[in-house]
């Protein structure tokens, strides 16, 4: 007996050991900040980035930011990221419609824009079209009416800074667009955002710069709630670094949607974060 009490000992040692070794990664795993999804960013180039590739791919481990929507200014930067394959984010790249600045107010009637946009397709990994801008009936034209078939065709989402208007174009354009709506309306009263949710099913609002969603004490509007609650599966979230403030100010937004995520049910709160991105964006 007292020469088998020693492998008992060692053994339940043992057992305690694994055991609570095994339960520090769950603590620790409850303790983490809901992981982000950013739907819309800019890696902008022109001519140099303001950040290093390094420095943004520590940005977003630093603030688990586990998947980026990837846009930029020419498209230069896009690829940067898309070259990294940082191990543990998802790069999802957009070919941005923009070679300058100045083409937000011309690309809507520039043959050379469209041209652009058939040329960076054939990298064979983009997974959408924009952000681009369009306000009321500079929608309505030949090339934005090309760029929403082509996506069509090639199974793209659009990225589309739009107002009412110009969203109900685009639709009209080819009913089977797929539409990420950048700040969802900005400033537009949650009734008709609530009605164009309705009919358009494949209209995702993305809610960088987005008024309205909390008040003066950071606390969840209802009309907000409401809206969250009867569309889960339709917002997504976005830091929309054009300038490099926004960078500056990157773990503040994350955090500021996080303040109002966690007034949320969890369920919702994970979709919103990054569950609706990660369906729209599985592997092919």
């Amino acid at each position: 007996m007292t020469g088998r009490q020693p492998t008992f000992g060692r053994t339940w040692l043992a057992l305690l050991i694994a055991a609570v070794v095994l339960s520090v990664p769950a603590a620790a795993r409850a303790d983490e900040p809901i992981e982000i999804f950013d739907a819309h960013l800019h890696y902008n180039w022109e001519p140099t980035p303001t950040y290093k590739v390094d420095e943004v791919l520590a940005l977003f481990k630093k603030h688990r930011v586990t998947g980026i929507l990837a846009t930029s200014r020419p498209n230069t930067g896009t690829h940067a990221l898309m070259d990294s394959k940082a191990a543990g984010l998802q790069v999802v790249p957009f070919i941005r419609p923009y070679r300058v600045r100045a083409d937000i107010g011309t690309w809507f009637n520039d043959p050379v824009i469209f041209d652009l946009v058939q040329d960076e397709f054939k990298r064979g990994y983009y997974r959408g079209v924009g952000e681009f801008h369009l306000s009321g009936k500079a929608a309505d034209t030949e090339m934005v009416k090309k760029t929403v078939d082509f996506a069509v065709a090639n199974d793209l989402y659009l990225h589309a800074h739009v107002d009412a208007e110009a969203l109900e174009i685009l639709l009209k354009h080819n009913a089977k667009a797929r539409i990420i709506w950048a700040h969802t309306g900005f400033g537009l009263p949650t009734e008709r955002v609530s009605a164009l949710l309705a009919k358009y099913p494949a209209v995702w609002g993305e809610l960088s710069y987005r008024s309205g969603i909390v008040d003066a004490s950071g606390k969840l509007t209802q009309e907000w709630r409401a809206l969250f609650e009867r569309y889960p599966d339709r917002f997504l979230l976005g830091s929309d670094t054009w300038v490099p403030e926004r960078w500056t100010r990157y773990g503040e937004i994350m955090a500021e949607y996080r303040g109002w995520l966690a007034q949320l049910p969890p369920a919702i709160a994970t979709h919103i974060a990054h569950g609706n991105a990660r369906a729209m964006f599985a592997a092919k």
